[in-house]
C-alpha cells in the first residue's frame, strides 16, 4: 500500500474518465491528495491544522484552509489523484479511531476497564490497552449495559456521547441536532483527557464536510471482508491458498 500502487489502481479502473466519489482511511487519504505519510504537522487535507499544537486543539476550531498542493510544502509530497471535493469522509474509520481515544483515556485500574478484558477475552490486553476494536465488537460493547454502569461519571458522559454519535450523525440517520451530539462529544472528551486525533479534528472544524447519508457509503463493507478473510486465514492456519479463496467464495 503506497501512494505509487494506489496510482496504478486508480490508472487501471480509469478514474478519470469516471470521477467517482472516494472513500478510504486517512492514511489512503493522504495518498489520494498527495500528503506526506505518519506523525505529520499538516496531515489534514482540508486545512492547516497544526497536529503539534496540543494546547489550541479543543479551542481553535477554524484553521487556514488548504487552497492549493504544493510539493515540499506543508507535509504535501506528491501529486494529488483526487480532488478534496471527491473525498468522502470514512464513518467507521472515524468510529473506531472514537473508541480508540476512549479506550485510552479510561483508567486501567478501573472496573470498566476490567470489564472489557471480560467480555473480550481473546484481545490481548495490550490491544484493549490501545483501543483496537473492530466495528462487530464496537456494537456489542453499546449494546452492554453493565460496561455503562461501571464507568465514572466523566467517563460514562463521554461514552453516552459516544453512542449518540454513533447513532445520530455517522450511521444512516442523521439526527437534527447532530451539531449538538458532536459538540457535546468533543467536550466530554476533553474532559476525560482525550487527545485530539484527525478523526476528531475532522468533527471539531469540518463538520459541514460530511455528507447526510454516511450509513449509505460506509467503508464498513471494506471492513467486513477483512474480517472475513481473518477468519478464513485462521482455519487455513495463515496460509494463502486456493482452499482459502474456495472456501471465501462458496460463503458468500
Amino acid at each position: 500500500e503506497g501512494y505509487e500502487n494506489v496510482k496504478q489502481l486508480l490508472r487501471l479502473v480509469k478514474y478519470e474518465e469516471h470521477d467517482w466519489e472516494v472513500i478510504g482511511d486517512y492514511k489512503m487519504i493522504g495518498f489520494l491528495t498527495g500528503l506526506q505519510g505518519g506523525f505529520t504537522k499538516y496531515p489534514c487535507f482540508l486545512c492547516y491544522w497544526d497536529s503539534r499544537a496540543t494546547a489550541k486543539h479543543y479551542d481553535t476550531k477554524d484553521w487556514p484552509s488548504r487552497t492549493g498542493f504544493v510539493i515540499g510544502e506543508m507535509n504535501v509530497k506528491w501529486q494529488p489523484l483526487v480532488e478534496q471535493e471527491k473525498i468522502l469522509m470514512p464513518p467507521l474509520h472515524i468510529k473506531l479511531g472514537l473508541i480508540k481515544q476512549f479506550v485510552r483515556a479510561l483508567d486501567h485500574k478501573s472496573a470498566a476497564f476490567k470489564h472489557l478484558k471480560a467480555v473480550f477475552p481473546r484481545l490481548s490486553e495490550a490491544k484493549i490497552k490501545a483501543g483496537v476494536f473492530v466495528g462487530p465488537q464496537i456494537t456489542k460493547l453499546m449494546q452492554d449495559p453493565e460496561f455503562s454502569g461501571k464507568l465514572l461519571a466523566p467517563d460514562k458522559r463521554a461514552w453516552r456521547s459516544f453512542v449518540a454519535v454513533v447513532q445520530g450523525f455517522l450511521g444512516k440517520n442523521k439526527e437534527e441536532n447532530y451539531r449538538e451530539l458532536v459538540d457535546d462529544l468533543l467536550k466530554s472528551y476533553k474532559g476525560m483527557g482525550c487527545r485530539m486525533s484527525l478523526k476528531l479534528h475532522m468533527m471539531h472544524s469540518h463538520l459541514d464536510f460530511f455528507k447526510s447519508n454516511m450509513g449509505d457509503y460506509s467503508e464498513e463493507h471494506g471492513e467486513r471482508f477483512h474480517q472475513d478473510m481473518m477468519e478464513f486465514e485462521n482455519r487455513n492456519q495463515g496460509q494463502y491458498n486456493e482452499r482459502m479463496m474456495d472456501d471465501y467464495v462458496w460463503a458468500l
